[in-house]
């Protein structure tokens, strides 16, 4: 069987992560428990995922020429992610994320850095490499021009388009016509939507809903597919992890059940680790996991 080809075009950050058994209120100062460098970044952390669940993957973003660009583009190849699509920018850091873990949960505050140095001129030279691939990963941690303009390349082309809308912001009705899968969580949902009847784009919507699960539209009614029970370490970047082997699984051909399945079941396993892409499964631990779920 032909691997899945996936070109991911996002952001790529360094996330700054902060673990405290509890949130500090306003104005409070409470000891952490550890501190980590980890790579993030939505695009990088889909790419990640994509990765390693067997698919190739050429990431298109932007990382600054500095300690933490270098850093994070050696990252990126030794997971087998082909960044000859990522520019540096001199003017500019690497975008961050700064992360609080506690009590099982997360904040996050992102600086977009070089990330917001990508433009849609950028994308024209990789027309080719988009057109070839079967879905196009997109997020929203990049300047909305560039989203807009890697949507016409691929529907030019016939390609899938899978955008998770975050984080979140009103879109366009032109944009919400043309992506074929729409990720929001609940809270995204509400906010990509606003003020617009959901029931135009239903049928394109899969709305994760955390520990419930994920719902999504057949013949007219929503179905929710359970969340796996697993332990939670750390839910950073479970999201990107669901998003990245989504995309693997429509792919292979799955069904959008089965893939939703498939999916979910990749996020459960991302939680029990510490780090956005630590935890994210290879297709052999996945595999494991399923069979033993039934």
């Amino acid at each position: 069987m032909k691997k899945p080809t996936i070109t991911v075009i996002g952001s790529i950050n360094m996330d700054l992560v902060t673990i405290a058994k509890r949130m500090p209120v306003q104005g409070e100062t409470v000891l952490g428990e550890a501190f980590r460098l980890i790579p993030g970044g939505k695009g990088a952390n889909q790419a990640v995922a994509a990765a390693r669940l067997g698919a190739d993957v050429h990431m298109i973003g932007a990382v600054g020429a500095d300690m933490f660009g270098t850093e994070l583009l050696q990252h990126l190849e030794k997971e087998g992610i082909v960044v000859d699509g990522v520019k540096p920018v001199t003017d500019v850091e690497t975008g961050i994320a700064t992360i609080v873990i506690s009590e099982g949960d997360n904040r996050i505050i992102v600086v977009p850095g070089a990330n917001h140095a990508l433009c849609p001129d950028d994308l024209e030279r990789w027309e080719e490499k988009i057109a070839t691939s079967d879905v196009c990963l997109l997020q929203l941690e990049i300047p909305l021009p560039v989203v807009e303009q890697a949507v016409l390349i691929a529907k030019r082309h016939g390609v899938r388009v899978i955008l998770n809308p975050a984080p979140a912001q009103p879109l366009p009705d032109t944009l919400l016509d043309q992506v074929d899968i729409l990720t929001p969580n609940e809270h995204e949902r509400d906010v990509v939507l606003a003020g617009r009847p959901m029931e135009k784009w239903a049928h394109k919507l899969i709305v994760t809903e955390g520990k419930r699960g994920v719902s999504f539209q057949r013949n007219g009614e929503w179905t929710l597919i359970p969340s796996f029970h697993v332990p939670v370490v750390d839910t950073t970047g479970a999201g990107d992890t669901f998003n990245g082997a989504l995309a693997v699984a429509l792919s292979k051909g799955m069904a959008l059940e089965e893939a939703c399945c498939y999916a979910n079941a990749a996020a459960a396993l991302s939680v029990t680790k510490l780090g956005a892409q630590t935890g994210m499964p290879t297709e052999k631990e996945l595999e494991s996991f399923l069979s033993e779920k039934g």
